[in-house]
């Protein structure tokens, strides 16, 4: 049997909550969107400002499901999809216990085409997320007005935890070179407490950028921030 798009409503722990919602009529499209953010910091006598990451934005996750009951009579007897369309509504309104609307994960067999968090960008086989926005559209309804198809257009954002996420970036070791442009007022062991959570690293941004006065800091310099550990 193939593979159904399903949706299943889980807690903040990943605990699931209720049956997964299972889509007969697999979507045409999926559209996944990722960006990232970077600050624009001006430095005196330069033709450009240099480019800053500031951070990354989660992935978002678009897609439209269609609902047809007609298999099951256009007539009085008819089937509405109503229920069926307003599960999905429910997902961007307040739940119960959690005073907020419910996480979703997003499954479709061994091959969705999602990214799981990381820098590994390993294929995921589902895609745990917030939604934001639910727009619902019905197309047919039978004669005595009960609607009978309907289109759901879906915008979902990915959900990862704060640990998750800090073990990810691990900030207590930096592992690569940054660059690192000198506000007003900041001193070396700022910047190396910023860096690397130890303000006594502040000898090693001095000898990778050679300075002979570390207290003799220039705003809008740009230094290098090396990893600490490797050798120049």
């Amino acid at each position: 049997m193939a593979a159904k798009l399903s949706f299943q409503k889980i807690d903040l722990k990943g605990d699931k909550i209720g049956d997964p919602m299972e889509i007969d009529y697999a979507p045409a499209e999926l559209s996944f969107a990722k960006a990232a953010q970077y600050a624009e910091v001006a430095i005196p006598g330069l033709e450009q400002p240099l480019l800053q990451f500031v951070r990354g934005d989660a992935e978002t996750l678009s897609m439209e499901l269609f609902f047809d009951s007609t298999k099951d009579g256009t007539g009085a007897d008819a089937v509405a999809v109503t229920d069926t369309v307003e599960a999905f509504h429910r997902l961007v309104t307040i739940s119960g216990p959690l005073h907020t609307p419910p996480l979703v994960e997003v499954a479709w067999g061994q091959d969705f085409p999602g990214t799981a968090f990381g820098a590994t960008e390993r294929p995921a086989q589902s895609f745990r997320a917030v939604v934001l926005s639910v727009n619902r559209r019905f197309t047919l309804f039978n004669p005595d007005g009960k609607p009978l198809r309907a289109v759901v257009s879906l915008s979902l954002k990915q959900y990862v935890t704060i640990a998750d996420q800090y073990q990810e970036v691990n900030p207590q070791s930096a592992d690569h070179t940054r660059i690192h442009v000198v506000a007003e007022g900041e001193t070396l062991p700022l910047i190396a407490h910023d860096a690397y959570a130890d303000a006594r690293a502040w000898r090693v941004i001095a000898d990778h950028n050679n300075l002979s006065d570390a207290r003799a800091l220039t705003p809008g310099a740009v230094l290098e921030l090396p990893p600490l550990g490797v050798p120049r």
